[in-house]
């Protein structure tokens, strides 16, 4: 089948003289380098995790949290007041 791409003049440049280095076609180079790209195995690219999704907890805390330690309770303040008011030289 034959079909036209357009391909960068930089591109074209770095393919064409790497075509005459191997005493290749500039077809037989594209042709081998899209051969290569779909036989390689895919790269499954995942969002980096943070340090914080990753981090295991000590048995210790994690039962304290789940049982409610380092809820903030009712007439706590919130801890943009206390930067505020740190920052307001309170």
């Amino acid at each position: 089948m034959k079909t036209t791409i357009d391909i960068p003049d930089p591109l074209y440049k770095k393919v064409k003289i790497r075509a005459i280095e191997r005493g290749q076609t500039l077809k037989q180079v594209v042709l081998t380098s899209l051969e290569r790209e779909l036989e390689a195995p895919r790269a499954i690219e995942e969002a980096p995790v943070s340090y914080w999704a990753k981090r295991k907890l000590l048995p210790e805390f994690e039962a304290a949290q789940k049982a409610g330690a380092y809820r903030p309770k009712p007439g706590d303040r919130d801890i943009t007041d206390l930067i505020s008011d740190d920052r307001d030289g309170h």
